[in-house]
């Protein structure tokens, strides 16, 4: 079932053991960490179990048997999610495996530099010690409000934890989950949109992947709605932020405080931005829960065909109900499901059950059948127009 599956960049710390643990017994785990440069080297390869390098276009190109490629983190961009798609193959990233240590660099952030941390402890360090002479430059949180643009994993933990320091707290995600929306707080008031954030917060804090949608969503146009003295972190993506807007932000003082863990040279000498290292994730706390994460669900990809946390196709799950099972990518398109339906009739083989899951244009399903799948009927699926990849799984 599992014949190889390519270490590359640097391994989580003991994925191979996870692996071997989560795996069923008599299953034939094969690990290669080569120079991903190396020719030939990808071409048996149905998973990669990724890092921080990016799997290419050209990587994927040249690995034909590739199923999923399973990030160990939670950051994905720097892989080619799209052109993964378009081959059928998914790309799973282990969102939530990191929430609590980046949650807490948020809140510890806010506080930082609501009480100027970081510039009182200079100043002592030049030899002033008068706290008076300070007084009117520090503040507290309790009472003010604080704008959380989304709310999954991690800005559904920092909305929470917020409400619990005495903080007023606006929310916005137009695409949370009913359980993320679940797992919050009652006193946490929920935007129709950005907008009413901007307005309101004292402070915004952004937890928003990277897309065409959000990319330089805090420009001079959304500054110009905020509060006057508004303080902004930003723990998600660079790109999220009109570096230069903010910085006319900041010259101006529209903008208290800019927080940032994705430094970049047009902002690291410019008054009122901390800047960082990208460490939000970056404890052993944090890469032990992405690597058990990674390993569970490679496993269960690979036996099972149940996808889970994919940023490029649905999540599916099913119970296994029979021994063989056949996983479907395919366009959201009418008829599909019946299609496959009727290869299966005329190869005489029965459906014990199945469950199919769309994400927009993108499809999976999954069929659990009494008998083997001939060839010829894998082959006659595969034919269908607008079938990605079929993978037969059996028991």
């Amino acid at each position: 079932m599992l014949e190889k599956v390519i270490y590359y960049d640097k391994r989580p710390p003991h994925i191979e053991k996870l692996l071997i643990e989560y795996a069923k017994p008599g299953i034939d785990l094969k690990f290669y960490e080569p120079s991903y440069g190396e020719a030939g080297s990808l071409e048996e390869a149905e998973a990669i179990l990724a890092h921080s390098r990016g799997v290419t276009r050209e990587i994927i190109d040249r690995a034909p048997n590739l199923k999923i490629i399973q990030v160990a983190s939670v950051g994905y961009n720097q892989h080619d999610i799209e052109y993964a798609r378009e081959k059928g193959i998914y790309v799973c990233n282990c969102a939530g495996g990191a929430s609590d240590c980046v949650a807490e660099m948020v809140i510890g952030l806010m506080l930082s530099l609501t009480r100027r941390i970081t510039q009182l402890s200079e100043k002592v360090r030049q030899g002033e010690w008068h706290n008076w002479t300070y007084r009117h430059d520090t503040h507290t949180i309790i009472g003010k409000t604080l704008g959380v643009i989304g709310l999954g994993a991690i800005g559904g933990l920092v909305a929470n934890a917020a409400v619990g320091l005495g903080m007023q707290v606006v929310g916005c995600d137009p695409f949370i989950t009913v359980n993320a929306a679940w797992s919050l707080s009652r006193a946490v008031r929920k935007a129709d949109n950005y907008d009413e954030i901007y307005a309101d917060a004292d402070y915004i804090t952004i937890h928003v992947p990277s897309t065409p949608d959000t990319k330089g969503m805090i420009n001079a146009e959304t500054i110009a709605k905020m509060k006057d003295g508004v303080r902004i972190i930003n723990l998600a993506r660079g790109d999220l932020v009109d570096n230069a807007a903010v910085k006319a932000a900041l010259a101006s003082g529209k903008v208290a405080c800019y927080v940032t863990d994705f430094p970049s040279d047009e902002l690291l000498d410019v008054e009122g931005v901390i800047a960082i290292p990208h460490l939000g994730a970056s404890t052993p706390e944090s890469e032990e829960n992405c690597a058990s994460m990674a390993a569970a669900q490679l496993i269960d990809y690979l036996e099972n065909g149940n996808i889970k946390n994919s940023v490029n196709y649905p999540a599916t799950y099913m119970a296994r109900s029979a021994a063989n099972r056949i996983v479907v990518l395919h366009e959201n398109v009418p008829t599909m499901l019946a299609q496959v339906l009727t290869v299966l009739s005329n190869d005489n083989i029965n459906i014990e059950n199945m469950v199919s899951c769309s994400k927009g244009n993108n499809a999976c399903s999954l069929f659990d059948t009494d008998a083997k799948v001939s060839e010829k009927a894998a082959a006659d699926i595969r034919a269908i127009q607008g079938v990605r990849r079929i993978t037969v799984i059996e028991g």
